[in-house]
């Protein structure tokens, strides 16, 4: 794992379940509403597909702040980097298990 701090390591990686089903090819939120969003992340935990912090309504963040679940990944092509909310790292995963999953 690389993480974006020398030394620093985020430690809630038990938390992704590689198992998980993304909840759709957008935001879930935005979707049922009519909104809009500017780029996705999924929730490692749960599946959930929210929109990102640059979003006029911030869907992934207010799944972390309703949820706990710590962690969650670009659901952008070409974009391989997760974050942990708790720890407020960005990182990439050797051998990650959700290589390749986006919109």
């Amino acid at each position: 794992m690389s993480e974006s701090a020398p030394g620093a390591t985020c430690t809630h990686l038990d938390a992704a379940d590689a198992a998980i089903t993304p909840s759709g090819q957008g935001c879930k939120e935005c979707l049922e509403s009519g909104g809009r969003w500017l780029h996705l992340r999924m929730c490692l935990s749960c599946g959930h597909v929210g929109c990102c912090d640059q979003s006029p309504n911030r869907h992934a963040t207010k799944h972390f702040q309703a949820s706990t679940h710590p962690l969650m990944r670009s659901y952008e092509p070409a974009e391989d980097w997760w974050w942990c909310y708790v720890d407020e790292l960005i990182f990439e995963v050797d051998d990650d298990p959700f290589a390749g999953l986006h919109h």
